[in-house]
């Protein structure tokens, strides 16, 4: 066990780490669960991820949450997968299903003019009805029946790039790049109205906050097995911080 002193000079540390964020748990329980372990002072986030979202969460530490308004700022990536032919009330798999369609005449060549067509550049997306609540490590069927129903608002995004990885018709695998602010979800439920068929969000893992990959991320199960002195060590210091 780490003494008295290791822990208090952790508490000293400014900057940034990153994580690897698990299905089922949300990206505000990662904030606490890593305060908590390591007894520190300050901790926050650059963008939170949805309890099913997996991927990279950039925590900051100390002083590094006044970077907080510049990190959740940049442009993020993400590899997703949408299921056609079903629409749900949270536009994701955890939403109660409220229509099905056919959608064996969507085609690839379909699908990626639906894209070029309507999905990039400057995009308005709607919120859903309905959304779910950040509760931590529930199971989904929990986590739907805690979902709240809000009023519908509208904003614009930038959609930088939306490249299929797979078509296996009703999964689409893509990569997305995006401002901050774009709901992955949204956009599949988008699609599929697009195409008619409908569709929802079935998988989401963010690979890239700005600067920031996944590939510098360490697992959040991994990082809670650490004694404080590891855990320094993955912390980069404010002066190598990179926000551009």
């Amino acid at each position: 066990m780490a003494n008295l002193d290791s822990i208090a000079r952790l508490a000293e540390l400014d900057g940034i780490l990153l994580v690897d964020k698990p299905a089922n748990i949300s990206s505000h329980d990662v904030v606490k669960a890593v305060k908590r372990h390591f007894n520190l002072v300050k901790v926050g986030h650059g963008g939170t991820l949805d309890p099913n979202a997996t991927g990279l969460l950039v925590l900051l530490v100390g002083n590094g949450t006044r970077l907080s308004a510049d990190l959740m700022g940049r442009d993020r990536t993400y590899s997703a997968v949408i299921r056609l032919g079903r629409t749900t009330n949270t536009f994701d798999r955890d939403g109660e299903i409220i229509e099905e369609k056919p959608f064996d005449a969507i085609t690839r060549e379909r699908f990626d003019e639906a894209v070029r067509r309507d999905f990039l550049g400057d995009v308005f997306q709607e919120t859903p009805a309905f959304s779910v609540v950040k509760m931590p490590a529930h199971p989904s069927y929990d986590i739907v029946r805690t979902a709240e129903e809000n009023e519908r608002t509208e904003h614009l995004v930038h959609i930088f790039r939306l490249s299929v990885t797979e078509f296996s018709p009703p999964n689409v695998a893509f990569e997305l790049v995006c401002t901050k602010g774009a709901q992955p979800r949204v956009l599949a439920h988008d699609i599929g109205q697009s195409l008619g068929c409908g569709a929802s969000l079935e998988e989401l893992r963010r690979t890239r906050c700005g600067p920031y990959s996944i590939d510098d991320a360490i697992g959040f199960m991994e990082l809670m097995k650490m004694d404080p002195p590891g855990c320094r060590e993955r912390v980069i210091p404010m002066s190598e911080v990179r926000v551009r």
